[in-house]
């Protein structure tokens, strides 16, 4: 399988765990980075053995450079990723795919008209728990999915992320933070969403950061802290999805699946693993079910695998562009709807992923 060379553009907090996967992955290779201060660049080059630090323009000029990894703060990423496509290489940035839908469609159309491929995280739905649960439904384990909830309930960013103000920002919120990991596991579970309404409230206009190094500094909030949508899949189901940073405690399931003979208990989003949990009416008990899949630990990267194996074998990738902006056009959808106090039919589709395959072991990925 051909290695594929990878540019790191932003080498902050999420950086790290993207340097360890990569260098793991067969198919991967980081051969620069760079960062708007210098020096997040340079400690990131020395710890994880990048062998070159650049500029991001020199980075995006660079003939070496296949892929261009986007890790900046979300309101910057349409901008690096119309850079890099200008400039013929392949990108895969965080999440979301923009802060809004105009920018997300012009780095869509973008990468359309210049003939490379773009993808996105999140990658956490081609792990094990995922997998395996999408593996359930799909042999009808719990019957025809009717409906589900989804729910990420807590406090915000302020009391650990080192410099947390953007995610009170406008391209912040729990949605636009959290809920691309959620939506992402019900786009690959159940298929592509038809219509949303939603409501957004404030719980907080004011946040007090505790982390270090800006301890004691106050955020003003410029966005809803608690977002609630109602989800019309094209299947015929109807998920429920709550994000906030409101919530001081809350014992509630991450997502849960209803079907007409029994309801699937989805591991955490944010995550590669878990443990899935069925309830079946023949057996009418829950248990535990054995994951069937690899990549169970903290994989951030394998998406970018994913889609450089796919670009060799001209196969479609799993966490493309496409799906971020079908997820992007939901979670607008439900602030507009609420803004405005109706349905919203959504414009884009998209076709669930290809499932991945099973047996593979660290480091592999499908050719």
């Amino acid at each position: 399988m051909k290695v594929t060379s990878v540019g790191v553009v932003g080498c902050g907090n999420i950086s790290g765990i993207y340097f360890t996967i990569c260098k793991m992955m067969q198919n991967l290779e980081v051969v620069a980075c760079a960062d708007l201060v210098p020096e997040k660049a340079r400690a990131a080059a020395q710890k994880h053995g990048v062998p070159r630090i650049l500029t991001t323009e020199e980075l995006l000029a660079d003939p070496d450079v296949e892929i261009v990894l986007n890790l900046t703060i979300p309101r910057a990423h349409h901008e690096v990723a119309l850079a890099a496509i200008e400039a013929g290489k392949h990108v895969y940035s965080e999440k979301p795919l923009s802060v809004n839908r105009a920018a997300g469609r012009r780095v869509i159309e973008a990468a359309r008209a210049k003939g490379v491929r773009l993808g996105n995280a999140p990658d956490t739905f081609l792990g094990a728990g995922c997998q395996t649960s999408r593996k359930l439904i799909d042999d009808g384990a719990i019957g025809r999915p009717i409906a589900g909830v989804a729910y990420m309930m807590g406090w915000g960013h302020e009391t650990w992320h080192p410099d947390p103000e953007f995610y009170y920002k406008p391209g912040g919120g729990p949605m636009l933070d959290m809920g691309p990991y959620y939506l992402t596991h019900l786009v690959n579970l159940l298929g592509p969403v038809r219509r949303v309404t939603g409501s957004t409230g404030m719980g907080f206009k004011e946040r007090t950061i505790s982390s270090q190094p800006k301890a004691g500094q106050v955020i003003k909030v410029e966005v809803p802290t608690y977002v609630a949508g109602i989800l019309d899949f094209q299947n015929g189901a109807i998920i429920n999805i709550n994000t906030s940073f409101d919530i001081r405690a809350a014992q509630l399931p991450l997502i849960q699946i209803y079907g007409t003979e029994g309801t699937l208990n989805v591991p955490d989003p944010n995550g590669f693993g878990g443990k899935p949990m069925i309830w079946r009416l023949k057996e009418r008990e829950w248990k535990e079910v054995p994951l069937e899949f690899s990549y169970t630990e903290n994989s951030r990267g394998l998406g970018v695998a994913d889609m450089a194996a796919a670009i060799e074998s001209a196969r479609p990738h799993r966490a493309s562009g496409a799906l971020a902006f079908h997820v992007l056009d939901i979670m607008e959808a439900i602030h507009d709807a609420s803004d405005q106090g109706r349905h919203i039919v959504l414009e884009s589709q998209v076709k669930r992923p290809a499932p991945m395959p099973r047996g593979l072991k660290e480091g592999e990925i499908e050719a």
